[in-house]
């Protein structure tokens, strides 16, 4: 196959706007989902704009591993939608260029594009995630209230259990607190109070919870006694020390781990349990998803060209919903790769087979003029979903 490096050499330039537009507009989009929570953080709990900004930062990794390979699909798609609208699919096609002479362009193109899914897979998401958890323990050491949640048990002082049926934010109160303390010896203290509020000291990390008009109810294990005790104020300590430090220095989780380690992990692991099939699962994502990127890059080529006598949203909407059939064939893939009903590495590859192979029969297809109707398509997916 002769390459015309003309025209190959248009279409990439091409395809460059598009994807730098789709991969400003989904990392945008990815990132409103974190508006809420980000807008709690800035008006209840005052945390700084810039302390914001680096959660963002670190966030960005784990949205781009799958931003990176959507916007390739779709800036393949895009250009080939609008050659075909302006015709110059058909003014190729007649001075003698096929579908297959187009081709070097998108395998390049793809190619940069599973380079940057990679460096964002291998590099980029542990890095994220490791940044991300030390930023949320300094935050969180400064600012214990936003570790405390509503109807939620809340274990992160040693030996110590808080619940608390509502927070004010606004009167600083904690509203029927349950605390359940263990850090004396064969004692075990219940803790029930009405109302209580919470004051810090950041610098030393130790907090006072300050309660008023409840009881307390001391369980002694030892001598098998319990004695209960009303009070109008109690003070507790609490002491974030030893429970950050444990913390930051406790084991990486899988996504937290680089290449190397989930390898070193994976080697030195005997029991193959649902750790071990995260971490297997992990291991092959890091290199499935950037391949995902030629699967979806060249399934674009004929659904642009197909989509030339109908409108540009059919290819559109196709190319959105082959892109959701992907993630769903990867999210039952990781489902079903950690609970060992078949080896992970089938799971986080038989998206890519499935979505190539589609693409390389659309392809041929396409090559050899026996064009497919997307109407029909369009409108059997409708009538499926309706059902």
């Amino acid at each position: 196959m002769k390459i015309n490096s003309i025209i190959n050499r248009y279409l990439f330039k091409e395809m460059i706007p598009p994807f730098v537009i789709n991969l400003l507009f989904f990392t945008f989009v990815f990132l409103l989902t974190r508006i809420l929570d980000i807008t709690n953080m800035i008006v209840n709990y005052r945390i700084s704009l810039y302390a914001v900004s680096l959660m963002l930062l670190y966030s960005i990794p784990h949205f781009l591993e799958f931003v990176i390979p959507m916007s390739v699909m779709m800036s393949v798609l895009l250009t080939f939608l609008r050659l075909s609208g302006d015709n110059e699919i058909v003014a190729l096609k007649a001075g003698g260029i096929s579908v297959y002479e187009l081709l070097p362009s998108v395998f390049l193109f793809c190619l940069i594009g599973c380079f940057l899914t990679g460096f964002m897979t291998i590099y980029g998401k542990p890095w994220g995630r490791m940044s991300f958890k030390t930023l949320t323990y300094e935050v969180i050491a400064s600012n214990i209230d936003i570790g405390l949640k509503e109807r939620t048990f809340n274990d992160k002082f040693k030996d110590v259990m808080l619940y608390m049926n509502k927070i004010d934010l606004k009167n600083n109160l904690l509203i029927d607190v349950f605390i359940e303390d263990q850090r004396a010896k064969n004692v075990v203290s219940t803790v029930v109070a009405p109302k209580g509020k919470l004051l810090s000291e950041p610098d030393s990390l130790i907090f006072h919870l300050q309660l008023y008009d409840g009881s307390i109810n001391q369980v002694n294990l030892k001598n098998r006694s319990v004695h209960s005790i009303n009070f109008d104020t109690y003070d507790i300590s609490l002491d974030l020390k030893q429970t950050v430090s444990t913390a930051k220095s406790r084991q990486k989780d899988e996504k937290e781990m680089t290449l190397f380690e989930l390898f070193h992990y994976l080697k030195a692991s005997v029991a193959k349990n649902s750790q071990y099939y995260s971490a297997l699962i992990e291991f092959h994502k890091k290199f499935s998803i950037p391949f995902a990127c030629f699967a979806l890059g060249f399934l674009a080529v004929p659904l642009g060209i197909q989509s030339e006598s109908t409108r540009r949203s059919s290819g559109l909407g196709l190319g959105l919903i082959f892109f959701l059939a992907y993630y769903l064939l990867l999210s039952a893939g990781c489902v079903f790769g950690e609970a060992g009903k078949y080896p992970p590495v089938i799971g986080m590859w038989v998206p890519n087979i499935v979505m190539g192979g589609i693409g390389l029969y659309l392809l041929v297809r396409t090559a050899n003029e026996r064009p497919i109707k997307i109407d029909s398509i369009l409108y059997f997916l409708k009538q499926k979903l309706k059902r």
